[in-house]
């Protein structure tokens, strides 16, 4: 290993990787990338939701309130499932509850039913992005964790791409109906491919089988992985890291270029895409550079919020009258490096916890993100209606949740680090005695 603690070659007992495992992981990411479609389909949409649905700010956020909240509940849940079931189980029954709910949500016409069917596709969402992480780290050896977690986070933004710019498009063109139920076949598509192509494990790679005893167990794998505090540490690093760029995204974005910095929605949109794009420029930097550089993932975590923090406060106290499409777009930019910051939450709970644990684990950090994601969204709304739609007034709760997100990171960054390098230390031991050739008696 280096002093970094990252395995310098295959350790025995890593998987091969290679080009089958390419593949049948490609398969797995295919899917979050249609979930995170029908995720974020309202970003684009939310205008045409509080007209078609007669809401207000309040009401239209309930709908990405609601999908997040059940996203964050199903987190531990799904966790406990892929580590009991597999993937392939679990990745084939959210996207039949995702395409479920996108259907139902075309078909809509009052407002109960379709928070009913947003519901349906959260709880089918969450179940894509930890499958994505198990399979990742059943195919690939673990010195590819930090490169394979960034490049299933690409797959999301691909998605979100997508939104912006083809179904944002599509909605003005064919309707409402026809644009829901056109992303909601795509859903059914890679239902199709993860039952013909996708396996949990290469051959020969058979996970030692788990003791699953009931309510025991399953209490026992979220207490062993909330104990450690690298699991705690990688939660409040994604809490703190990505709802800015979420929030954005997933649904007040477009309503606050449109209607408070009066850009039009075809200008909106470009902002919106080029979030979309940074993201994906700054999740290809970031898995290269936490790849070769283990140290970095503490600094690049926290300039990421305090380069947000500071585009926020840039932005929001720009004087009237002068033209802020420059730092709008410094936003944006800024904003693309929200989504990368948070996966390195994952990289910090993945040596804390063995492979058996990993899906509990990963479950719980992903809470994190979704939890500010929901109260952020909740707060916006509030705050609009609040304040007759000032929208400074509202994106300053931003600054909030990066207070007590930074308290926590700060509080649990020291004693997850020493525990991380006594493991590292540990496992070289143990991987030079496991690979020295046995004795040949006299």
């Amino acid at each position: 290993m280096t002093g970094r603690g990252l395995p310098a070659a295959t350790l025995p007992g890593d998987p091969p990787g290679g080009r089958r495992a390419a593949l049948v992981w490609g398969v797995g990411t295919l899917v979050y990338l249609v979930a995170v479609v029908h995720r974020t389909s309202l970003g684009v949409a939310g205008i045409d939701a509080s007209h078609r649905f007669h809401i207000g700010a309040s009401a239209l956020s309930t709908f990405s309130i609601l999908q997040v909240l059940v996203y964050a509940g199903m987190q531990i849940p799904v966790g406990l499932m892929v580590d009991a079931l597999g993937t392939k189980k679990v990745l084939m029954l959210g996207a039949a509850l995702f395409t479920l709910g996108q259907g139902a949500f075309a078909l809509s016409h009052s407002y109960g039913t379709a928070l009913a069917a947003r519901a349906v596709l959260g709880c089918g969402d969450a179940m894509t992005f930890v499958s994505v992480l198990r399979l990742g780290s059943r195919w690939f050896p673990a010195r590819r964790g930090p490169l394979v977690a960034q490049g299933a986070a690409l797959f999301g933004v691909a998605g979100n791409l997508v939104s912006t710019v083809a179904l944002s498009r599509l909605l003005h063109s064919a309707g409402w109906t026809t644009t829901f139920l056109g992303t909601a076949i795509g859903g059914a598509g890679v239902l199709v491919l993860v039952a013909l192509f996708l396996k949990d494990h290469p051959e020969g790679y058979v996970p030692p089988p788990s003791r699953h005893a009931g309510a025991a167990y399953v209490r026992r794998q979220i207490a062993d992985a909330w104990r450690e505090p690298g699991t705690r540490l990688g939660m409040w690093t994604h809490f703190t890291t990505q709802f800015p760029g979420m929030v954005f995204l997933l649904l007040w974005g477009l309503p606050y270029l449109v209607e408070d910095q009066g850009l039009s929605r075809g200008a909106a949109g470009g902002l919106l895409t080029l979030v979309v794009v940074a993201n994906m420029v700054f999740g290809m930097l970031f898995g290269q550079l936490i790849a070769r550089h283990h140290g970095l993932r503490m600094p690049l975590a926290l300039g990421v919020v305090a380069a947000t923090a500071a585009a926020w406060a840039a932005v929001l106290t720009w004087p009237g009258g002068q033209d802020p499409t420059w730092l709008l777009v410094l936003l944006c930019v800024v904003l693309g490096a929200c989504g990368p910051g948070s996966m390195i939450g994952f990289d910090f709970a993945r040596p804390a916890n063995p492979p058996e644990r990993f899906g509990t684990a990963s479950g719980i950090v992903n809470i994190g993100g979704f939890t500010a994601s929901m109260l952020t969204l909740l707060a916006v709304g509030v705050l609009l209606d609040a304040t007759s739609d000032d929208y400074r007034v509202a994106w300053s709760s931003v600054f909030v949740l990066q207070a007590v997100g930074v308290t926590q990171i700060l509080r649990l960054r020291r004693a997850a680090e020493r525990l991380e390098r006594e493991r590292v230390a540990v496992s070289r031991v143990e991987s030079v005695h496991r690979t020295r050739p046995a004795a040949v008696p006299d």
